[in-house]
């Protein structure tokens, strides 16, 4: 499995692999990026397509963000709150062969405002479901003021998030 994620890497040109937690605390948690695999059949799905605009919540150091770009041609935001991290993802973004397609923001998912170009959301259970009821609040506002199909995805929600999103009226599983 290491030698497939290595291949992956290797292939969009960043350093993406193993698990931060040195910044995790009750409301933010480790970085962990998604297995390859999964991005895989998320891009073979044709539920996200070229000119999509991702926003990847707790991005990390960017490996949903370039994967996407480079194999379905979406754009993506990849926002993340921790700083070392942070520089992870715009280290990689100058080596990435998907780079120009990708964007990242240093901050704090509940106080981003999602832009009207937005049309997917990712996240890989980045926070806690207090932060989550914050940042679909977000999304909520960037929809209202700018009707337009989302889509949110999600990777191994926990079982406070699936209660939670399933108490949330304006969205459709």
């Amino acid at each position: 499995m290491i030698d497939y994620e290595n291949t992956w890497d290797k292939r969009l040109q960043i350093h993406t692999i193993g698990r931060d937690d040195l910044n995790a605390d009750e409301y933010r948690y480790p970085y962990e990026p998604t297995p390859y695999c999964v991005l895989e059949r998320l891009a073979e799905s044709g539920l996200i397509r070229s000119g999509d605009v991702m926003l990847d919540y707790g991005c990390g150091k960017g490996r949903v963000d370039f994967f996407l770009a480079y194999r379905v041609n979406a754009t993506a935001i990849g926002i993340e709150y921790d700083e070392r991290i942070y520089r992870d993802a715009i280290e990689n973004r100058e080596t990435a062969v998907s780079g120009l397609k990708t964007e990242f923001v240093p901050v704090r998912a509940e106080a981003y405002e999602v832009p009207p170009e937005v049309n997917g959301c990712y996240f890989f259970n980045p926070f806690s479901v207090e932060v989550l009821k914050s940042v679909i609040g977000k999304i909520k506002a960037s929809y209202y003021e700018n009707p337009r199909e989302m889509k949110l995805f999600f990777y191994y929600p926990s079982d406070e998030y699936v209660s939670y999103l399933m108490t949330v009226p304006e969205l459709c599983f």
